[in-house]
């Protein structure tokens, strides 16, 4: 058990660190909202990663894999997901651009220090934001169901050790995360200047609608 123990925490780990729209998402918000908004956006991304995990351990996650109709509409939402927040990046970098700055206290203070104006989302509403992005990607659920068995040591119950498995996959997914979270809001105050986020929204919202037309195109 402890073999599969590290090898699974080693796999964990690179996965964790490879970007993706999760990435995106979390250091978008991190940067209009704050260390605080962007941590909620973390745990409902980690609630998707226990959602995945979760179905893999009870077969759900199979289902999405054997299923091309599952697989397709599950693809095709979530593809619809990632080119809505990004078409909303880019929309409000371009009226960002049109305001000329008007939202600089804002941009400066946000959550963490009780922003005004639209930084100032609530926990709720960037946790939703996390969850969706996660659990809207079938990549998450056919990658949970092939990636988690592996490790699943002979003799061991799969469903019990799945579950467990998940959690620690969380807890890593977690831990990076919240390492990124950190570290946009230590740089906030350069990349929360009107010119240079304005810029950034515009990166991360064509980031985003990219992968989402990426998303929609994939052959399985």
């Amino acid at each position: 058990m402890l073999e599969s123990l590290i090898a699974f925490t080693g796999a964990a780990v690179l996965i964790a660190v490879a970007p993706g729209p999760s990435t995106v998402v979390i250091m978008r918000q991190s940067l209009r909202t704050g260390r605080r908004g962007g941590l909620a956006t973390v745990l409902g991304n980690e609630a998707g990663v226990l959602v995945w995990g979760l179905a893999a351990a009870v077969g759900l996650s199979a289902l999405l894999a054997a299923s091309r109709l599952a697989y397709d509409g599950l693809r095709v939402a979530g593809a619809a997901v990632l080119v809505w927040f990004g078409v909303r990046a880019l929309w409000r970098a371009r009226r960002g651009a049109s305001g000329d700055g008007a939202q600089d206290p804002g941009i400066m203070d946000g959550m963490d220090a009780g922003g005004a104006g639209e930084d100032r989302v609530s926990g709720w509403r960037c946790f939703r934001l996390g969850l969706v992005t996660n659990v809207a990607n079938p990549k998450a659920g056919v990658f949970a169901v092939s990636f988690l068995p592996q490790f699943v040591p002979d003799g061991w119950s799969v469903p019990v050790t799945l579950a467990g498995f998940s959690v620690l996959w969380a807890l890593i997914d977690l831990a990076w995360y919240a390492a990124v979270v950190w570290l946009v809001g230590s740089a906030r105050r350069v990349l929360g200047r009107p010119v240079v986020r304005r810029r950034l929204e515009q990166l991360s919202g064509v980031v985003l609608v990219g992968l989402g037309v990426r998303l929609a195109a994939e052959a399985r």
